[in-house]
């Protein structure tokens, strides 16, 4: 597969998949980040999404697989509404967790995650899937208790499959392929 990535050759690459955010929903989150998160290292509009699923360092080869369990299990799902219900923090990261009110979010996590097994390239976490956007990183826990962004209920753009590039100032993330919810196979 090439993409704006270049991902060809038999290396490997850092990849997860994960919901896209409207616009709006990155300009609120972005602008609210600005003013509550001063004490951290923020995520960039850019990088704001909704992870499902973390594959970590994966062959090459995986990627055309990859994209098309995620093509299939966003095309057996309705478009959902997410909205922000609360503030977390983990000894690493801030994150802002969303309500899954139809459960079609979860449902879209657990039949991507069964086709990932099926395929060989991801391992269930044993704790449940927790939609939320990770908006900032930091070493020593500030231990924060922002209001919430001023973002109403949303509906994902689409999900993609994401390039994670390290780099000294933290992950960038790069589109490989992406898919609308609820498409038609």
């Amino acid at each position: 597969m090439t993409s704006a990535a270049r991902v060809e050759g038999d290396g490997s690459l850092r990849l997860f998949l994960a919901l896209r955010l409207p616009d709006d929903v990155l300009d609120a989150l972005s602008a609210w980040g600005a003013r509550e998160l001063v004490r951290c290292r923020r995520v960039c509009r850019e990088d704001l999404h909704v992870t499902l699923a973390f594959l970590g360092w994966r062959p090459t080869g995986d990627v055309a697989a990859v994209a098309a369990a995620l093509r299939a299990a966003a095309g057996g799902v309705e478009p959902f509404p997410l909205e922000p219900c609360g503030w977390r923090e983990t000894g690493s990261v801030g994150m802002i967790v969303l309500r899954d009110p139809t459960g079609r979010a979860t449902l879209l996590a657990g039949a991507l995650h069964r086709r990932l097994e099926e395929i060989g390239v991801y391992r269930r976490d044993c704790r449940r899937w927790l939609p939320h956007v990770t908006v900032a990183r930091f070493r020593d826990r500030p231990r924060l208790e922002p209001p919430l962004p001023p973002v109403r209920t949303f509906v994902p753009s689409d999900a993609a499959a994401y390039l994670s590039c390290l780099h000294p100032s933290g992950a960038r993330y790069e589109v490989l392929d992406s898919t609308p919810i609820g498409h038609t196979l």
